[in-house]
């Protein structure tokens, strides 16, 4: 449905990354983002009805520099900004924007309203840039209502070629094709082609209005611990014993799978009962994670270590940094992360 115009405006919110990049005629160079350019290289954006307003980041981040600290910066941009806006649209680089889209579905809670991070892999003012399409539609999204007049998607998503999808179930799949991400496990949100047609039954609405509140702290104590045929006991016994460690992403094989080797159990036990807390996690791009199919899989649980059913990596990953962040203890994270707090996870 069409987005009434007198009540409707739209905050977008440019990061780096480039989509925001701007290639001089004269030099051949590509220079950072600025409003007024994108407005000469995409002229289409006078034409919607709604208001857009625009604002960036000082410095102009590449996403491979994205941080908590960054993520704080942008849940902050949206908390002072939230009553003015229906809807906020965020230019982000690819490398990483699974990973702030997953952070930011835990950080803005009781969340009513569209936050839609979307990018491109050519540059805006190339001629054969997937950026124009993906930052049209992805305003035409954030202004989008119901027939009650209320935001039509709204949570933290990811838009990008043709497809709107949770931002916390995306995954970058591909460092080439415009078709870079995917929600193997989740269904799209929405489907662009001549019409953008909604998936109301994926989308979360909520049952009740909740005071939106935002949670900056992000406790960074985590890691990523991915398993492959001859792992080292050393390197296992090196990740598990960082100094500090909170939280851990195990990726493992198939549903949830690891070598029956002795020291890699007494690793996990070991960490697990320090208050380490271990998600399982697997390596594949859809499925998910079932440790009572196999004893390789049994062994871990055994170990103290968690189920992250078909959770992302990301999203385990800033999810474990949200819940540290909180203050939670031990007990009340490896709880939580057993079940959904923003959809992230399907319980079987």
């Amino acid at each position: 449905m069409q987005a009434d115009s007198l009540k409707t405006s739209i905050l977008l919110i440019y990061t780096g990354g480039t989509i925001g990049m701007i290639e001089n005629p004269v030099t051949g160079a590509l220079e950072n983002f600025s409003f007024a350019q994108l407005k000469k290289h995409v002229p289409e954006l006078q034409k919607f009805s709604f208001n857009i307003d625009s604002t960036q980041f000082s410095q102009p981040m590449d996403s491979s520099d994205m941080d908590a600290k960054a993520w704080r910066r942008l849940v902050d941009i949206i908390y002072r900004n939230y009553e003015k806006y229906t809807g906020f649209v965020i230019l982000h680089g690819t490398d990483t924007m699974a990973f702030t889209a997953s952070a930011l579905s835990f950080m803005l809670h009781g969340l009513a309203k569209p936050v839609i991070l979307t990018g491109s892999q050519l540059p805006i003012g190339v001629i054969r840039t997937d950026g124009k399409e993906n930052l049209l539609t992805s305003l035409e999204i954030a202004a989008a209502q119901t027939p009650e007049g209320k935001p039509m998607v709204p949570e933290v998503c990811v838009y990008f070629e043709n497809k709107l999808m949770r931002g916390n179930r995306t995954t970058k799949l591909n460092a080439e094709d415009f078709n870079a991400f995917r929600s193997y496990n989740y269904p799209d949100l929405a489907t662009v082609g001549i019409h953008i047609r909604y998936n109301q039954n994926a989308i979360h609405y909520q049952e009740k209005e909740q005071p939106f509140e935002v949670h900056t702290e992000m406790n960074t104590n985590v890691a990523i611990l991915k398993l492959f045929p001859g792992i080292q006991e050393t390197v296992v016994r090196s990740v598990l014993s960082i100094s500090g460690l909170k939280g851990v992403v195990l990726e493992t094989y198939g549903s949830g799978n690891a070598p029956r080797k002795g020291w890699l159990i007494d690793c996990l036990s070991q960490a697990s009962r320090r208050g380490v807390v271990i998600v399982n996690v697997t390596q594949c791009k859809s499925g998910m994670v079932d440790m009572d199919r196999y004893e390789t899989g049994y062994q871990l649980k055994s170990a103290g270590v968690l189920s992250g059913y078909d959770i992302t990596t990301e999203a385990a990953l800033t999810k474990l940094m949200y819940l540290f962040g909180q203050g939670l203890t031990v007990e009340e994270v490896r709880l939580t992360m057993l079940h959904p707090l923003v959809g992230e996870i399907s319980m079987p």
